[in-house]
């Protein structure tokens, strides 16, 4: 009730300012676990005109909520890239109202030249787009190429190729970007196209890229898709924990699972300094899917990006507190013992 509540009180603020926000340009860049959206909305960032407001809604699975800090870490709004993060799975659950809370207020606060929208892996990009395409948003939103990034070596793996949302992803795409380029060998690029040619539009485009370079050209134009029927229900939906108080312990542990994945986060107080090579070292022996962490450290502060590939660090500007998200098959009950002994003793 509260959160619909708000979710009223802001559109009418929205409808009701003398500069009503009208024909936002906007993308959804979607794909599965670990594929590189993140790192293609960076890139795309780097376009971004200097005269120019973007918005940035990220939407994560796991309860933590470590993206926000990862774009808050390389952009400001000093810079004009403004960021609003959905945690807890798919940000389309409890009839869309998380997700068009957080995307009212983002509105309300950038006023964007251009909105880039990252579902989680795990989401429904399908009702994702049904919000998006609802009436209330007609005017407000100009809905433009849905980019869809697949690693096309997954397509040998049976957990991505029987995985529902894996191939509603390339089934919604406007342009499917076979992404991780320089790692493919063989004939994964035609098996990429055969692929799309199965489950993908008709009228879909491929492109292949390595890092997520991705020319920004391809936001341009209006998106193919279109969605029909009802929004899949959900439950009431839970606090945020990424925004709770940190309790006297210190830290805050979150668990959730769904779609075939469990994951588990942690967010301390901004008191624990983390031992930076001992966290390199426990960071680097994680068995995962996915993991994502910014971490306060005797060095500075850290961003780490983990997938099947490799574990990437970047140095960041900044973050208000350490956390870090664990997507896996299975969680790993020595985790969070080993992860504790990366405090440092003198913090």
């Amino acid at each position: 009730m509260l959160l619909l509540l708000i979710f009223q009180m802001l559109s009418i603020q929205m409808k009701s300012d003398p500069q009503k926000i009208s024909a936002v340009p906007t993308n959804i860049i979607t794909g599965f676990l670990g594929v590189g959206k993140t790192s293609a909305i960076f890139h795309i960032l780097k376009s971004k005109p200097v005269n120019e407001h973007w918005a940035v809604l990220v939407n994560e699975f796991g309860e933590i909520g470590v993206d926000g800090s990862l774009f808050e870490g390389q952009y400001s709004e000093k810079q004009g890239v403004f960021i609003r993060e959905v945690p807890g799975g798919c940000m389309c659950c409890a009839a869309g109202l998380p997700m068009q809370i957080a995307l009212n207020q983002l509105l309300a606060r950038a006023r964007p030249d251009r909105l880039l929208i990252e579902p989680t892996g795990l989401g429904h990009p399908k009702e994702v787009l049904q919000v998006l395409s609802a009436e209330y948003y007609r005017g407000i939103l100009d809905l433009q190429k849905i980019l869809t990034l697949v690693d096309a070596r997954k397509l040998s793996d049976e957990r991505y190729t029987q995985h529902q949302t894996f191939n509603q992803q390339i089934a919604i795409a406007d342009i499917i970007v076979g992404n991780k380029l320089d790692l493919y060998q063989g004939e994964d690029k035609i098996k990429l196209e055969r692929y799309v040619k199965q489950y993908g539009a008709a009228e879909a485009q491929t492109i292949f890229t390595k890092y997520g370079e991705i020319a920004p050209n391809h936001l341009k134009g209006k998106t193919a898709a279109t969605v029909r029927g009802h929004l899949h229900s959900s439950a009431e939906a839970k606090p945020l924990l990424s925004e709770a108080p940190i309790p006297e312990c210190g830290y805050i542990k979150a668990i959730n699972e769904g779609e075939g994945f469990h994951s588990i986060g942690w967010r301390f107080s901004p008191s624990r300094v983390f031992d930076y090579e001992e966290l390199y070292l426990f960071l680097s022996g994680i068995s995962a899917e996915r993991m994502k962490a910014v971490f306060i450290t005797e060095r500075g502060v850290v961003g780490y990006n983990l997938t099947s590939d490799t574990l990437t660090e970047i140095e960041l500007d900044d973050c208000i507190e350490s956390r870090v998200e664990i997507i896996s098959d299975n969680v790993n009950d020595k985790w969070e013992a080993q992860l504790m002994g990366c405090v440092r003793s003198d913090a």
